[in-house]
């Protein structure tokens, strides 16, 4: 059984990612077999906007953006205490994202 979210929590996922040049925020960089491109992940923070059926929720971004993610995907982890103080900034823009568009 996996967590239970709500409306509003802050969550942290955890994207994988392949370029040739991976940015600062790049963690766990491993080259591909032939060395001209890196695999890795970078923690997107996020907020949950909608519940949604079957087990989905409906993730919004500090632009905006929206996802759709499983509830109890493994890569989707509550903020710990560190994170939420740090990019504090990104989820009150991604919560003022999410009422700006429950207005209209």
């Amino acid at each position: 059984m996996g967590r239970t979210w709500s409306r509003g929590d802050w969550v942290v996922y955890r994207k994988s990612k392949r370029s040739r040049s991976p940015g600062p925020r790049a963690a766990h960089v491993n080259a591909s077999s032939k060395g001209e491109t890196y695999n890795y992940t970078v923690d997107k923070y996020w907020v949950v906007d909608q519940l949604l059926p079957e087990g989905q929720i409906l993730l919004r971004t500090s632009t905006g953006k929206t996802n759709i993610l499983a509830a109890d995907d493994f890569n989707l982890r509550p903020a710990s205490i560190l994170q939420r103080f740090l990019r504090r900034a990104k989820f009150e823009a991604a919560e003022q994202q999410c009422s700006d568009q429950s207005e209209s």
